[in-house]
């Protein structure tokens, strides 16, 4: 017999039916002639209660299972009499698939912190926390998908392994046999940290495309907010400009919370209670509200004229930070915040010059308690004007040869945008640290598991 998942079982189960459940033992709480288990599969929050009686042919063995055991139950599907749930299994057979050391398993029926759970992140999932918290990207990927398959975009993927350094930072880990890093291919290559440059290339042929999937950066912080390797949304659009790439972000946030919400609404209200108590208000608010664009130079006046004592004081021609961000956003305008058009001195070599010489066409999306959770531009189609750009930066033209080709035969307009795809899950979770939003955790010292 198929065994359904509890989700399914708790939400329609049929009282009368004969069902077979797999899971994981929470708890076991009985007597000398009734034992009841506590069951999940990891497929929600709550778990099944399963009645063991003393009629079972192993009722013995019953007796002896603690929490982390991996059971198959075979019962009856019964009308539940304890509040809080509707269903439960009177059991006519439970095997024990795996045993627990006792005392030994790790996750206890007790508190534990965020900390030790990141110490055995091969166990943590079995957690309420970290379900939820894995419940709820799983969701968020799949809306990140239906977003742009509903709309005609192509999921592309780019390399992992490549020559190019997209944002000219240099952190980039470097790929070698320990033969010499140009052994294997024949030239140094590293991780991507984005696969915006072929997905450049990969829209000026099919039209939007997005890419979805691993990169890696080689900086060495060890902050909330910082991951070594972690996931990029990245979509490309043919024919499209600055205003067009801010529409398209704008909408893309709305639907993937919105999916969130539509979905997730036990996991949101546990991630509520136990870390963020503003955390559904603020992601109902995020879907209602107008998008607030500002350029640049608009930005750095409201922040020069707050009277605020910022730890980094606010002056053109200096990135935004953090703390500037969280003000726009959570206390002067209040509502999530699109910033363009930015000095072209701390932006990269492929954003696209604007005619006064100063700025590039390029944007963030802020959000509240985050800060930056988009940022995209239009790219620069103009070949002299990337070419001149390239060699202002002292970049090798050789070695880009071949993203200058879109721009020799048939070159068009075209613009994107990147999400951090951890920072979005930090986000709808109310989680404080990246680290507890992917499932193993890559950072500075740290690749355990």
């Amino acid at each position: 017999m198929t065994a359904p998942r509890i989700a399914t079982l708790l939400a329609a189960g049929q009282p009368g039916s004969s069902v077979i459940v797999r899971g994981w033992v929470r708890t076991r709480r009985g007597s000398k002639r009734v034992n009841f288990l506590a069951v999940n599969d990891g497929s929600c929050l709550e778990s099944l209660q399963v009645v063991a009686a003393e009629n079972l042919p192993n009722f013995d063995e019953v007796q002896r299972i603690t929490t982390g055991c991996s059971v198959e139950i075979q019962g009856l599907l019964a009308a539940s009499e304890g509040q809080g749930q509707r269903v439960e299994v009177q059991a006519s057979r439970v095997t024990v698939l795996g045993w627990a050391e006792g005392d030994a398993y790790p996750l206890q029926k007790k508190g534990h912190t965020l900390e030790f759970l990141r110490q055995i992140a091969h166990l943590r999932p079995r957690t309420n926390t970290f379900g939820a918290v894995f419940r709820v990207r799983n969701v968020l990927g799949d809306a990140v998908h239906r977003f742009f398959q509903d709309r005609g975009f192509l999921w592309a993927h780019t390399p992992i392994i490549t020559a190019s350094d997209c944002e000219g930072a240099g952190q980039m880990f470097h790929v070698t046999t320990g033969a010499g890093p140009d052994a294997f291919f024949g030239r140094p290559v590293s991780l991507t940290v984005s696969g915006q440059l072929e997905g450049e290339l990969l829209a000026t042929a099919l039209g939007a495309i997005y890419t979805f999937g691993p990169t890696f950066r080689a900086e060495n912080s060890n902050t909330p907010r910082h991951l070594a390797e972690f996931w990029m949304v990245e979509p490309e659009v043919a024919f499209l400009d600055l205003a067009g790439d801010m529409d398209l972000a704008e909408s893309f946030l709305r639907a993937i919370i919105s999916a969130v919400l539509d979905r997730c609404g036990a996991d949101l209200a546990f991630l509520q209670e136990r870390f963020e108590p503003t955390l559904i208000p603020t992601l109902e608010h995020i879907v209602a509200s107008e998008f607030v664009r500002l350029s640049y130079t608009e930005a750095i006046a409201l922040l020069e004229a707050s009277g605020e004592a910022f730890e980094f004081p606010p002056r053109w021609g200096a990135d935004i930070q953090t703390e500037h961000e969280r003000w726009l956003t959570e206390r002067h305008i209040r509502r999530p915040v699109i910033v363009h058009g930015y000095p072209r001195e701390i932006k990269a070599f492929y954003m696209r010059q604007s005619d006064d010489g100063r700025t590039v066409a390029a944007m963030d999306v802020l959000f509240p308690r985050i800060g930056e959770i988009i940022g995209g531009s239009q790219r620069e189609e103009r070949l002299d004007r990337l070419r001149s750009r390239i060699r202002e930066m002292g970049m090798s033209e050789d070695a880009l040869s071949w993203y200058l080709d879109t721009r020799r035969f048939g070159t068009v307009p075209h613009a994107g945008f990147g999400l951090g795809f951890e920072r979005a899950v930090q986000f709808v979770t109310g989680m404080s640290n990246i680290r507890d939003v992917i499932p193993f955790p890559r950072t500075p010292g740290n690749a355990d598991f």
